[in-house]
């Protein structure tokens, strides 16, 4: 067990994944940002309908040679480690049946907007998925009770992504596959 764990302080120098591994399997988001650990708050009932409804529709559309799952950590380094809301995957990689990805088995990641993770999801998480080389990143906006989905595909050769759609009625693209969503099929019900 590292130092880490031992005592209420992190590591002398940095987390590294080695550290998450011999954390306990406590239901507990955590990330890893350049050796900084992130802890996030348990997602909303609201956060986690987009999530399972999302899955669902897309895993209706998923053809042969991908996957569709959700919450499966995707290593990108030693230090640097995230679990994106939705992800979809190859085929092969899903059928070693991962714990943890690699960033060249993610096709797509999604992260669900939330009022605690607005940087960190509009910001920091894209500009980190593109520099590991995921082709697609989708965001989904929550905040006024409307859903927007905002989809973006990487430009590898600047390792950014570039926005190719606003979605507030139907995600329509053809990327990564053809998909034809209407944003009602996601969209929480109202209690």
């Amino acid at each position: 067990m590292t130092a880490a764990l031992q005592s209420d302080y992190p590591p002398e120098s940095e987390w590294t994944t080695d550290d998450l591994d011999a954390l306990p399997e406590d239901g507990r988001r955590r990330e890893l940002l350049d050796g900084v650990l992130l802890m996030s708050p348990s997602p909303t009932r609201t956060h986690q309908s987009i999530a399972g409804r999302l899955m669902a529709a897309l895993d209706e559309e998923c053809p042969d040679g991908y996957d569709v799952t959700q919450a499966v950590e995707v290593r990108i380094n030693r230090t640097r480690s995230f679990i994106p809301d939705v992800l979809i995957t190859t085929a092969a990689a899903a059928a070693r049946e991962p714990s943890k990805y690699e960033p060249h088995e993610v096709v797509v990641a999604v992260e669900i907007v939330s009022p605690n993770t607005r940087s960190i999801d509009r910001v920091l998480k894209p500009a980190l998925y593109a520099q590991a080389g995921i082709p697609y990143y989708w965001r989904i906006e929550t905040e006024g009770g409307e859903l927007e989905v905002v989809t973006y595909r990487i430009d590898a050769v600047n390792e950014v992504y570039t926005e190719t759609g606003r979605w507030t009625k139907f995600v329509d693209t053809g990327e990564p596959f053809p998909i034809n969503l209407p944003i009602s099929r996601i969209t929480p019900r109202v209690r």
